[in-house]
């Protein structure tokens, strides 16, 4: 039996009958590679999360970022718990969101991709003034200090307090969908 606190949500899988009957077993509700296919459907914005560790700048490039709350201002994301930048973002005392725009999928596959040096060129960034890179061109930039960590099966939710924000552009966002970058099109 799993102890949970009043109003929070076991931490242990339920048994879920259609997936013993499919023969996946306790634990495994959903087959991984329809999930997988069926998060691809949904779009969704693209940020690239800023740090300056140990003297180190670190990013990388996420997906899952959301507003939490606006008094006080949070905001979100998760990460791979195996991703080699965390444990240089888990030191940092405060990071940035760089809300990217339509125009930088090359950055935004820079930011997502091993063994590159991220803040090269063609990168163009600036330390802020808590010193996180801050990306140029983006369409705003959020500072954020650590907030709350969870771990959450393999990711970690990172929440952050928001001590700066600041619009640079028209908002003009970069989506991610069906595993490629594009563009919004608004609905006349």
């Amino acid at each position: 039996m799993t102890e949970t606190l009043p109003g929070a949500l076991p931490r242990a899988l339920p048994e879920v009958p259609a997936a013993r009957s499919a023969g996946r077993g306790p634990g495994r509700p959903v087959d991984r590679g329809v999930f997988r296919r069926a998060l691809a459907v949904h779009a969704a914005g693209v940020v690239v999360i800023t740090a300056q560790s140990q003297g180190v700048p670190v990013g990388l490039t996420a997906t899952s970022f959301s507003s939490v709350s606006l008094d006080p201002p949070l905001v979100s994301f998760y990460v791979d718990q195996g991703s080699t930048t965390w444990p240089w973002l888990r030191q940092a005392d405060h990071f940035a969101v760089n809300i990217l725009a339509s125009d930088q999928a090359e950055l935004a596959a820079r930011f997502a991709s091993k063994g590159v040096d991220r803040f090269a060129e063609p990168t163009r960034w600036s330390p802020g003034p808590l010193g996180a890179p801050l990306l140029r061109d983006v369409s705003a930039h959020l500072v954020c200090l650590p907030y709350e960590t969870v771990d959450v099966g393999d990711h970690v939710l990172v929440v952050g307090l928001v001590a700066e924000a600041v619009l640079h552009g028209p908002g003009r966002p970069l989506l991610y969908h069906q595993g490629r970058f594009g563009r919004f099109i608004a609905h006349p």
